[in-house]
């Protein structure tokens, strides 16, 4: 290793620690800017120095596995998991490298290395074990990026393992948190371009696994959603997510994977399997400094919504989340009033997000 390489690990070896230190959950290095954290939803520059191309490039290269680097140099992208040791033990971390205008770029992602609870995120811990105590059929968790949807699933997979007498299976791009070894349960995880080739060989061959639980990452392409349907129909819990901005989208992008002709069909099969739609976002809290807070709006799919799904009305889905609190749903607008309530967000950031005003 010569002295410039030595240097540029170092770097970003600091860097990576002091994500930690400040509670970033996201590293951005880009050339021609600062090196720049993620804090509680706000980006923050660090240092004084912008980053030039071979900077950025030996940084990120520095740490990189040779495997990622060889999927990089043939694909101009690469997702994949870091191990960093240190005094307090290992830190782990997720990677999305890419190029822009022909400049090597990445963003790095803590992964904490204790699951969440559910207390600490928010989470209606009620709502949750409802969930896992589903025998089979698709639950999904949507919002956009970075709104903790990994985060809710690795906690429910997390509490069915605790619960013992499970086969679970999870596939991922790449393996974020590693669940411990719990009596009478195994877990396996798959990580696409190690592991497994694709979301979709990870649901085929796991159904030849013996699973009670499978969980899949992200659904993105229409043969992994077709294979998620018949594992749910199948007798298996399905959790995956998908990137909507509400519960109801969810549904329209499930379905908008498959060509019109098909979409019938796929309507019965979803209306039959899907069990929870869970959308999330991650909000400015009303004190600086703290973690953002969690928003939530919950569809729980019971015979009215089954009807709206089969038949195509969305809208009526979107009344029946209005109308069904008794069966455990949630609204976006009745979340952020509770959380204005509360004092955890203000009425600023409750109008930006509320779907009626």
């Amino acid at each position: 290793m010569n002295d410039q390489t030595t240097t540029c690990t170092n770097e970003m070896e600091t860097l990576l620690l002091e994500m930690i230190s400040r509670q970033a959950s996201d590293l951005h290095i880009v050339p021609g800017y600062r090196a720049s954290f993620r804090i509680h939803g706000e980006v923050a520059e660090y240092g004084d120095r912008r980053l030039d191309t071979a900077s950025a490039c030996h940084m990120i290269e520095s740490v990189l596995p040779e495997q990622a680097r060889e999927h990089l140099h043939h694909h101009k992208n690469a997702d994949c998991s870091l191990t960093l040791p240190t005094s307090e033990g290992l830190e782990r971390y997720r990677a999305s490298v890419f190029y822009s205008r022909g400049q090597l770029a990445a963003c790095f992602r803590h992964i904490p290395s204790r699951i969440p609870d559910f207390d600490w995120m928010s989470f209606p811990r009620g709502l949750a074990e409802r969930m896992i105590r589903q025998v089979n059929g698709l639950i999904i968790v949507t919002g956009i990026t970075g709104s903790g949807k990994s985060t809710t699933l690795a906690a429910l997979v997390n509490l069915l393992n605790e619960a013992g007498g499970y086969r679970i299976i999870t596939v991922e791009e790449p393996v974020e948190y590693l669940f411990p070894h719990c009596p009478n349960s195994i877990v396996t995880q798959r990580e696409v371009g190690t592991d497994v080739d694709s979301f979709f060989d990870g649901l085929k061959y796991g159904l030849r696994q013996d699973p009670d639980v499978m969980l899949v990452g992200e659904i993105r392409d229409r043969d992994t959603a077709r294979m998620a349907l018949s594992a749910a129909e199948t007798g298996h819990l399905v959790l995956t997510t998908l990137h909507t901005k509400d519960a109801k989208g969810a549904i329209t992008r499930f379905v908008d994977l498959f060509p019109h002709d098909a979409q019938d069909s796929v309507r019965t099969q979803l209306a039959l399997s899907l069990r929870f739609v869970v959308s999330q976002h991650l909000l400015r809290n009303t004190v600086p400094g703290e973690k953002r807070v969690l928003a939530l709006e919950v569809l729980v799919v019971n015979d009215p919504v089954r009807v709206g799904i089969k038949l195509g009305k969305i809208e009526s889905i979107e009344s029946a989340i209005q109308t069904g609190a008794r069966d455990g749903m949630i609204t976006l607008d009745a979340s952020l009033q509770q959380l204005v309530k509360s004092h955890k967000i203000d009425s600023g950031t409750a109008r930006r997000y509320a779907k009626h005003t």
